[in-house]
Parts: C-alpha cells; sequence; structure tokens
C-alpha cells in the first residue's frame, strides 16, 4: 500500500560492534509484522461481517471507514502526543486499545449479539488505535536503530507491513473467519498481546529531547503548524504528500468497495477474496525484495512513478472485468508498486527532519495519506449507489491517471540531488 512520507533525523551517528541497539531491527520488525498481520485480519473480516449484516454499499464502505477516519480527524494532534511523551508507553496504549475493541467484538459475536453499531464503534477505537501506534513506531525508529542499519531497517520494516496487512493478514483472515467469527477475532487479541510484550525487549531512550527549562510554552495549535510548515514549504515532500493523497483515497476506495464487489459481481466467498487481498501483499513482498534492484536499474525516481502506473491498473481491472485472474493481477501491481514509493520515500525524507518535530511530520504527512483514504471509501460508496460499481472504479482510475504530470514536473533528477545533498 501507498503510506506516509515518514521522516527520521540524520545524526550522523556511528555504532560500533557493542551498540545495544543493533538488537533493536529484529524487535521493530516483529512487533511491525505480528500487528499488522493482526490488522490484515481485522481490515479483511470487518467489512466482510457488515456484508452479513447488510447488503447496502454505503453502510459497508461506513465500517471500512471507521478504520481509517481517524487518520482525518485525530492525526494532528497525535503527532503532539507523540512528540511528548515516551513513544514505546504510548504503543503500549495502542495495542491495549485494541485488546478492548477486539475482546468486546469477539464476545459480541459468540454471544449472537453482533451488530453494524458494535462493528462501527469497535472499528473507531481500532482506528484511533492504529493511528497512535503507527505515527509513535514511526517517531521512535531513529532512536532504536543505528543510521547505518536505518535504511535496511525501514526496509525490511515495510515488508513486514505489506506481507501483514495485504498478504498474509487477508489470507489468514479469510482462513479464519471461514472457521468462525469468534476465532478470527480472537486470534487478532492473542496477536496485539505478543506484540506489546516484544516492545519490552527494546533498548534505548524513546522520548523526543525535553525543552530547555525556560523555553517559552508552545500551544498545541501553533505545536501542529510547525509540522505542517516544514512538509509545505518543501516542494518535494509538498508534490509527494499531494499525490499521496490521490493514492491513499484510491486505496481506500479499492479496499472499502472490493468485499461487496467481490461477493456480488465477481461471486467470491471469503476465502477466495483473501486470496485477491492477497495478491496486494505478494505484489508489496516482490517490491520490498527487488527495490534495490530496482533503484539501480532506474533510479528511485522512476521507481516511484512505477507506483503511478500499479494504482492505476489496480483500479481499472475491476472497472473492465470481473475475471479473478486479472482483478488479483492488478492488485499485485498496485502492492509492488506501493511498496517502491514507500521505500522511497521513507528514505528520502529521513534526512530532513530533526527529533524533536518527528511526531509532528509523520502526523502531517500521515494526514495527506491516511487520511485521505476514508475520504475516498466514502465517496466510492455513494458513486457505486448511484451509478454501481464499475463506474466507481473507472472513476477513481482517472483520478490515478492525472498524478504524472506534477510527478513529473516537479519531481526531477535535480531536486531529488538536492535533497539527498541536505
Amino acid at each position: 500500500m501507498v503510506t506516509v512520507l515518514s521522516g527520521g533525523t540524520k545524526t550522523g551517528e556511528e555504532s560500533g560492534p557493542a551498540d545495544p541497539r543493533r538488537r533493536n531491527t529484529p524487535v521493530l520488525v516483529g512487533f511491525t509484522a505480528v500487528t499488522n498481520l493482526a490488522d490484515g485480519v481485522v481490515k479483511m473480516a470487518l467489512p466482510v461481517l457488515a456484508t452479513r449484516l447488510t447488503g447496502s454499499p454505503a453502510e459497508v464502505t461506513a465500517v471500512s471507514l471507521t478504520l481509517t477516519l481517524p487518520w482525518l480527524l485525530v492525526a494532528l494532534h497525535i503527532g503532539v502526543l507523540v512528540d511528548r511523551f515516551d513513544r514505546r508507553l504510548l504503543l503500549w496504549g495502542a495495542n491495549g486499545a485494541r485488546l478492548a475493541a477486539t475482546a468486546w467484538l469477539t464476545a459480541s459475536a459468540t454471544g449472537g449479539g453482533l451488530t453494524l453499531g458494535t462493528l462501527l464503534a469497535a472499528g473507531a477505537v481500532l482506528g484511533v488505535a492504529d493511528v497512535l501506534a503507527s505515527t509513535s513506531a514511526s517517531a521512535l525508529v531513529p532512536a532504536a536503530v543505528p543510521e547505518e542499519r536505518r535504511e535496511g531497517a525501514n526496509a525490511w520494516m515495510v515488508g513486514a507491513e505489506t506481507v501483514g496487512q495485504e498478504f498474509a493478514g487477508p489470507f489468514v483472515g479469510g482462513l479464519l473467519l471461514a472457521a468462525g467469527t469468534g476465532i478470527a477475532l480472537g486470534a487478532t487479541s492473542v496477536a496485539y498481546a505478543l506484540a506489546a510484550l516484544a516492545l519490552l525487549l527494546l533498548v534505548g531512550r524513546f522520548r523526543a529531547p525535553a525543552p530547555a527549562p525556560d523555553a517559552v510554552a508552545v500551544p498545541v495549535n501553533a505545536r501542529i503548524a510547525e509540522g505542517m510548515r516544514f512538509l509545505w514549504h518543501d516542494r518535494v515532500l509538498r508534490t509527494l504528500s499531494l499525490i499521496v493523497a490521490v493514492l491513499a483515497a484510491v486505496w481506500g476506495a479499492w479496499l472499502a468497495l472490493m468485499p461487496l464487489y467481490a461477493r456480488q459481481a465477481m461471486e467470491l466467498g471469503p476465502r477466495e477474496y483473501g486470496i485477491v487481498l492477497s495478491a496486494l501483499g505478494v505484489g508489496g513482498l516482490v517490491g520490498a525484495m527487488a527495490v534495490t534492484r530496482v533503484n539501480r536499474l532506474l533510479g528511485a525516481r522512476w521507481a516511484m512513478f512505477a507506483d503511478l502506473v500499479g494504482t492505476a491498473l489496480m483500479v481499472a481491472l475491476p472497472a473492465l472485468t470481473t475475471d479473478i485472474r486479472a482483478v488479483a493481477a492488478g492488485a499485485f501491481l498496485g502492492g509492488m508498486g506501493g511498496t517502491l514509493w514507500t521505500v522511497n520515500a521513507r528514505t528520502l525524507t529521513q534526512r530532513v527532519v530533526p527529533d524533536e518535530m518527528l511526531g509532528r511530520y509523520n502526523a502531517a504527512a500521515r494526514l495527506f495519506s491516511f487520511g485521505a483514504m476514508p475520504l475516498g471509501a466514502a465517496l466510492v460508496g455513494l458513486l457505486a449507489e448511484w451509478g454501481g460499481t464499475r463506474l466507481a472504479f473507472g472513476v477513481f482510475a482517472l483520478a490515478v491517471a492525472v498524478t504524472p504530470v506534477p510527478f513529473l514536473r516537479n519531481v526531477t533528477p535535480s531536486t531529488l540531488r538536492a535533497f539527498h545533498a541536505r
């Protein structure tokens, strides 16, 4: 999936063989893998469960909307929170909220009391927890991983995110739902609990530098504005963020409408639908493994451009055909392009963001990406109600078609060289 332009600070530090932070990378990758596996199951399960309660595209997409809408509503304020408190403690708090929400869903499902309202409320809690966890984890990486190992850690974490959310999570979710709703939801609770325990193995301090004792207190809104200005005043960051907003809206639309499209138009069951979603993860995994070679062959600019092509095909093919092979192939290309974009975007932006602004910058950048996903989900539901699912997919394919012009105009080889030289 296309994700945020996550930043980090370049400190120029070097770690010796005895640096204990070297063991943090496998811990972070493991935490990322387990939580994203659980997120992938939830992302697949909640809309499918909604289709069992209602046949309305708007109501089904509303459930998906709860998982992403918090990025639009609370991301900036959570960014300030991440810059003020210990980021590992915030991760524990996020996983605690996830546990509570999935336990409630499990009890409701096994007790026969699962309703659309329950799905909406639990989805909202899970969505807010995701904002807190994702922003905290991104801000924690520079303190946890030595500079010379950070690029490799990012690649592994992006791969874990992709495999968990887009490949293993949906596939496992389909199998678990086939075994029973209570089993599927209960397994996510276990996964979140194990991930929280893994955080005990991290070594280091994970709170941003405290302000000077004589520093003037800065209001929350002013601190939010600092992060937004940092992003907006840079032409490359601004262009990439706006393009990501379009791409993320398309992803939000595809993920929200595909459960109903797969069930009604493609006539797929949960297991077959999980296979279609898994094609995203397979593509993402291939992208993570091939990103270094692709960059050497094409350069980062054209590697990122490939995501524009892949996302366009991902959303255009369902508008043209119900063939599961074609739709899965489009998902594969979208997943691969999304990973190529994410790894390169993180590498580019990690050079310029100071540690004390990591939470706010990441939250501002993610506002453009994840904040656009619920808008895409809401719009595609309305379009599908009005003109049908194929028309809705076609409209979003056209939206992607306009992104190459600003990308090629503003993300030029010379601007990227200047970016790397900072």
